[in-house]
């Protein structure tokens, strides 16, 4: 199988399930950020922190492949004409969603209680989380658009607003492991 299929050259590419569509579609571009998510937290991975957390991480990491492939799969073709699901994939399920729960709880437990908002930074693992944290919060809303044109999964993103509060507070658990001081954003004064 050859990487370039020149089928895209005239601006259009395949959904799962074979509809083309242009490449600027708002599908497209759900997908297309849940996967620049995805390499985000691969980049975050490779940074200085806990192998729990790069567990975490390769766990979240497949999770986003799901979250693609379901966002690459118009609502008309997500059945076969047998009525069979055409995803051959776990889909993502409450069971998902408690695990990244559980990951904020027992991170915060650890954590001093937030009484300001943090500015991001402080340390190239802390700044690569937020950066992560940003694009999943426009995965996100770019979901809720095409959710309201199109019904799409609504564990999808549920997924994606948990993942984003999830990456928050790993920001902030590794601000605390590299002993990196959390700066307040504090508002001035006119």
């Amino acid at each position: 199988m050859k990487v370039y299929t020149k089928t895209g050259d005239k601006g259009t590419t395949a959904l799962f399930g074979g509809l083309r569509v242009p490449k600027h579609h708002i599908r497209i571009e759900s997908y297309g950020t849940t996967d620049e998510l995805n390499s985000h937290l691969g980049m975050l991975r490779d940074c200085e922190m806990d192998q729990k957390y790069k567990d975490v991480l390769i766990k979240i990491q497949n999770k986003l492949f799901t979250v693609g492939a379901i966002l690459a799969t118009p609502p008309e073709k997500e059945f076969l004409k047998n009525g069979k699901e055409r995803l051959n994939i776990p889909k993502i399920a409450e069971e998902d969603l408690l695990f990244l729960e559980n990951q904020i709880d027992e991170m915060e437990m650890e954590l001093p209680q937030m009484t300001h908002f943090v500015l991001p930074g402080g340390h190239k693992t802390v700044s690569t989380c937020h950066i992560a944290r940003c694009v999943c919060r426009r995965a996100e809303r770019l979901s809720v658009h095409l959710n309201s044109l199109e019904p799409i999964d609504e564990f999808v993103i549920k997924y994606l607003n948990r993942l984003s509060d999830y990456l928050f507070v790993l920001a902030r658990k590794l601000s605390l492991d590299l002993n990196v001081s959390e700066v307040k954003w504090i508002p001035e004064k006119y």
